[in-house]
């Protein structure tokens, strides 16, 4: 009686297979070191577009008079992580990259559109 030693068709495939997911693993893994060392850089560059965001923002609204949403088409090219948000109450634009950062512009008198520092935003809550 004779038998097959031949593989079975099912695991021809698997090392591919094998070599995708290490490649995969890899690639995440280079991907997750980048974030890692260059997250204060990104951090940074959240925080000025959400500054110049909620300034350019408040200026258009408070100063020029036009609406919100018109004033998103002020913004530079690259802008579209940030978001604005308007306080007429208190003339006071927030300007946000979500889960990186926040930044509120308002308007003082004669002043213009000031940005407000971290303790008058914490204020603010």
């Amino acid at each position: 009686m004779a038998t097959a030693t031949s593989k079975s068709p099912a695991k021809d495939g698997w090392p591919l297979v094998r070599k995708i997911k290490y490649a995969a693993a890899a690639i995440g893994a280079l991907f997750v070191v980048w974030i890692v060392f260059n997250f204060a850089d990104i951090k940074a560059q959240a925080k000025l577009g959400a500054s110049y965001g909620a300034h350019v923002a408040c200026s258009c609204r408070y100063i020029e008079g036009r609406p919100l949403a018109s004033c998103e088409k002020d913004f530079e090219a690259g802008m579209e992580l940030v978001s604005v948000s308007d306080d007429p109450d208190n003339k006071r634009v927030t300007a946000s990259v979500p889960l990186l950062a926040e930044a509120v512009a308002e308007r003082r008198g004669e002043f213009g559109c000031i940005q407000l520092n971290d303790k008058e935003i914490a204020e603010l809550d």
